[in-house]
């Protein structure tokens, strides 16, 4: 699977590039904070290998029940990646998604 350009956001960690999007509109269960927030990080220099899917501890920020939630900051997406990396994830090859849930 690989991230789309469109929407997505470049950040560096450790000289490595990567893209990391978050989907535009919350999903039925993340809509009601049934299912807490999820972004995807995929190489750049590596397009269709294996993503990084990252589940958050809190729900989306415009979830529809006003429950309270943080914001994404790009140093949260850099210390995700960095955990997933030595959890073993191999972003330059391919394979299914690596699933990294934090909290």
């Amino acid at each position: 699977m690989a991230i789309n350009k469109r929407g997505s956001r470049p950040i560096v960690v450790d000289g490595k590039g990567y893209r990391w999007l978050i989907r535009r509109k919350p999903t039925y269960s993340q809509g009601l904070t049934w299912s807490p927030l999820s972004f995807a990080v995929d190489r750049t220099d590596a397009p269709g290998c294996a993503t990084l899917i990252v589940r958050s501890a809190s729900p989306r920020p415009d979830n529809w029940m006003n429950a309270a939630a943080s914001p994404v900051l790009p140093s949260a997406v850099a210390s995700a990646i960095r955990q997933a990396l030595e959890r073993g994830w191999q972003p330059g090859h391919p394979g299914s998604p690596f699933v990294l849930t934090l909290g």
